[in-house]
Protein backbone atom coordinates (compact mmCIF):
# COMPACT_ATOMS: atom_id res chain seq x y z
CA UNK A 1 0.00 0.00 0.00
CA UNK A 2 1.45 3.40 -0.86
CA UNK A 3 1.87 5.75 1.93
CA UNK A 4 -0.67 8.59 1.19
CA UNK A 5 -3.36 5.82 0.72
CA UNK A 6 -2.65 4.71 4.02
CA UNK A 7 -2.86 8.10 5.48
CA UNK A 8 -6.26 8.43 3.77
CA UNK A 9 -7.78 5.11 4.14
CA UNK A 10 -7.32 4.38 7.98
CA UNK A 11 -9.91 4.75 10.03
CA UNK A 12 -10.42 4.13 14.39
CA UNK A 13 -11.98 0.45 14.29
CA UNK A 14 -13.89 -1.31 17.36
CA UNK A 15 -14.95 -4.14 16.21
CA UNK A 16 -12.46 -7.15 15.58
CA UNK A 17 -12.62 -10.50 14.51
CA UNK A 18 -10.49 -13.25 17.09
CA UNK A 19 -8.55 -14.22 13.85
CA UNK A 20 -4.62 -14.42 15.49
CA UNK A 21 -2.25 -11.66 14.15
CA UNK A 22 0.62 -13.22 12.38
CA UNK A 23 4.38 -13.06 14.69
CA UNK A 24 5.88 -11.79 10.99
CA UNK A 25 3.32 -9.14 10.91
CA UNK A 26 3.66 -8.25 13.91
CA UNK A 27 7.58 -7.96 14.04
CA UNK A 28 6.88 -5.72 10.99
CA UNK A 29 4.39 -3.40 12.69
CA UNK A 30 7.00 -3.12 15.65
CA UNK A 31 9.94 -2.28 13.33
CA UNK A 32 7.72 0.94 12.13
CA UNK A 33 7.50 1.73 15.55
CA UNK A 34 11.22 1.71 16.49
CA UNK A 35 12.06 3.62 13.08
CA UNK A 36 10.08 6.31 14.59
CA UNK A 37 11.57 9.42 15.21
CA UNK A 38 12.03 10.87 18.93
CA UNK A 39 13.73 13.87 20.84
CA UNK A 40 17.51 14.22 20.27
CA UNK A 41 17.48 9.99 19.02
CA UNK A 42 16.27 9.51 22.88
CA UNK A 43 14.20 6.50 21.98
CA UNK A 44 11.82 7.03 25.07
CA UNK A 45 9.00 4.49 23.23
CA UNK A 46 8.28 1.22 24.96
CA UNK A 47 5.39 -0.89 23.90
CA UNK A 48 4.00 -3.65 25.02
CA UNK A 49 1.68 -6.38 23.42
CA UNK A 50 -1.27 -8.52 25.44
CA UNK A 51 -2.26 -11.12 24.27
CA UNK A 52 -3.27 -12.83 27.57
CA UNK A 53 -7.25 -12.33 28.66
CA UNK A 54 -6.30 -11.60 31.66
CA UNK A 55 -3.79 -8.39 30.30
CA UNK A 56 -6.39 -7.68 28.18
CA UNK A 57 -9.68 -7.29 30.74
CA UNK A 58 -6.87 -5.59 33.38
CA UNK A 59 -6.38 -2.60 30.71
CA UNK A 60 -10.15 -2.87 29.60
CA UNK A 61 -10.68 -2.42 33.39
CA UNK A 62 -8.77 0.83 32.89
CA UNK A 63 -11.24 2.42 30.50
CA UNK A 64 -14.53 4.00 31.88
CA UNK A 65 -17.39 1.52 30.33
CA UNK A 66 -18.59 4.00 28.32
CA UNK A 67 -15.46 4.55 26.17
CA UNK A 68 -16.45 3.68 22.23
CA UNK A 69 -13.55 0.90 22.41
CA UNK A 70 -14.79 -0.89 26.07
CA UNK A 71 -15.69 -3.89 23.75
CA UNK A 72 -12.89 -3.54 21.69
CA UNK A 73 -10.05 -4.30 24.37
CA UNK A 74 -11.10 -7.96 24.79
CA UNK A 75 -12.69 -8.88 21.43
CA UNK A 76 -9.03 -8.04 19.37
CA UNK A 77 -6.83 -10.60 19.45
CA UNK A 78 -3.96 -8.27 20.75
CA UNK A 79 -4.05 -5.20 22.98
CA UNK A 80 -0.90 -2.89 22.44
CA UNK A 81 0.33 -0.36 25.38
CA UNK A 82 2.23 2.42 24.21
CA UNK A 83 4.58 3.53 27.30
CA UNK A 84 7.10 6.42 27.33
CA UNK A 85 10.34 6.35 29.38
CA UNK A 86 9.46 9.55 31.29
CA UNK A 87 12.43 12.12 31.82
CA UNK A 88 14.62 11.13 28.46
CA UNK A 89 12.88 12.80 25.58
CA UNK A 90 12.76 16.97 25.83
CA UNK A 91 15.77 17.28 28.21
CA UNK A 92 19.47 18.33 27.94
CA UNK A 93 21.67 17.44 31.12
CA UNK A 94 18.70 16.16 33.57
CA UNK A 95 16.84 19.35 32.48
CA UNK A 96 13.29 20.14 30.61
CA UNK A 97 14.67 21.80 27.79
CA UNK A 98 11.62 23.66 26.47
CA UNK A 99 8.45 24.84 28.64
CA UNK A 100 6.78 21.85 27.16
CA UNK A 101 8.75 19.66 29.69
CA UNK A 102 8.91 15.90 28.97
CA UNK A 103 8.13 15.59 25.38
CA UNK A 104 7.42 11.31 26.16
CA UNK A 105 4.16 11.45 24.78
CA UNK A 106 4.89 13.57 21.91
CA UNK A 107 7.55 10.45 21.01
CA UNK A 108 5.07 7.72 22.13
CA UNK A 109 2.66 9.41 19.30
CA UNK A 110 4.94 9.37 16.87
CA UNK A 111 6.30 5.75 17.26
CA UNK A 112 1.88 4.84 17.72
CA UNK A 113 1.13 6.33 14.57
CA UNK A 114 4.12 4.63 12.77
CA UNK A 115 2.82 1.60 13.96
CA UNK A 116 -1.16 2.10 13.31
CA UNK A 117 -0.19 3.25 9.45
CA UNK A 118 1.56 0.12 9.42
CA UNK A 119 -0.91 -2.04 10.42
CA UNK A 120 -3.77 -0.72 8.26
CA UNK A 121 -1.27 -1.21 5.45
CA UNK A 122 -0.93 -4.76 6.40
CA UNK A 123 -4.84 -5.10 6.82
CA UNK A 124 -5.10 -4.82 10.40
CA UNK A 125 -6.82 -2.68 12.30
CA UNK A 126 -6.83 -0.16 15.41
CA UNK A 127 -7.94 2.76 17.36
CA UNK A 128 -5.93 5.32 19.49
CA UNK A 129 -7.35 4.81 23.11
CA UNK A 130 -6.68 7.81 25.35
CA UNK A 131 -9.35 7.74 28.14
CA UNK A 132 -8.29 5.43 30.58
CA UNK A 133 -6.60 5.27 34.31
CA UNK A 134 -3.15 5.39 33.33
CA UNK A 135 -2.13 4.29 36.69
CA UNK A 136 -4.36 1.21 36.83
CA UNK A 137 -3.31 0.61 32.68
CA UNK A 138 0.45 0.63 34.16
CA UNK A 139 -0.73 -1.82 37.03
CA UNK A 140 -2.05 -4.47 34.37
CA UNK A 141 1.36 -4.35 32.10
CA UNK A 142 3.70 -4.53 34.61
CA UNK A 143 5.06 -0.90 34.27
CA UNK A 144 7.76 0.35 36.80
CA UNK A 145 7.37 3.60 37.92
CA UNK A 146 9.34 5.60 35.60
CA UNK A 147 6.98 4.14 32.59
CA UNK A 148 4.12 6.06 31.75
CA UNK A 149 1.41 4.12 29.82
CA UNK A 150 0.63 7.18 26.81
CA UNK A 151 -2.18 5.15 24.66
CA UNK A 152 -3.37 1.90 24.29
CA UNK A 153 -4.80 0.18 20.20
CA UNK A 154 -6.97 -2.92 19.99
CA UNK A 155 -5.16 -4.78 17.03
CA UNK A 156 -6.66 -7.41 14.67
CA UNK A 157 -8.64 -8.21 11.57
CA UNK A 158 -11.59 -5.55 11.29
CA UNK A 159 -15.29 -6.57 11.61
CA UNK A 160 -16.77 -5.09 8.21
CA UNK A 161 -16.11 -1.81 6.83
CA UNK A 162 -15.70 1.98 8.27
CA UNK A 163 -16.71 4.97 7.42
CA UNK A 164 -14.94 7.99 6.03
CA UNK A 165 -15.56 10.87 8.38
CA UNK A 166 -15.49 14.20 7.27
CA UNK A 167 -12.56 16.32 7.17
CA UNK A 168 -12.37 19.91 7.92
CA UNK A 169 -11.34 22.10 4.59
CA UNK A 170 -7.44 22.62 4.80
CA UNK A 171 -8.28 25.99 4.82
CA UNK A 172 -9.69 25.53 8.24
CA UNK A 173 -6.31 24.63 9.43
CA UNK A 174 -4.00 25.97 7.88
CA UNK A 175 -2.05 29.54 8.20
CA UNK A 176 0.40 30.74 5.96
CA UNK A 177 3.39 32.85 7.67
CA UNK A 178 0.99 33.62 10.81
CA UNK A 179 -2.46 33.54 12.24
CA UNK A 180 -4.00 36.64 10.93
CA UNK A 181 -4.76 39.40 13.24
CA UNK A 182 -7.91 39.60 15.11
Amino acid sequence: MELYQAIRERRSVRKYQSALVPAEVLDRLLEAAQWAPSWAHTQCCEVVVASEAAVKEALQQSLPPTNPAWKAMVEAPLVVAFCGRRGRAGFKKGEAATARGDWAAFDVALAMENFMLAAHAEGLATVCVGLFDAERAAEAVGAPPEIDVVALTPLGYPVGETKVPPRKERAAFLRRERFPST
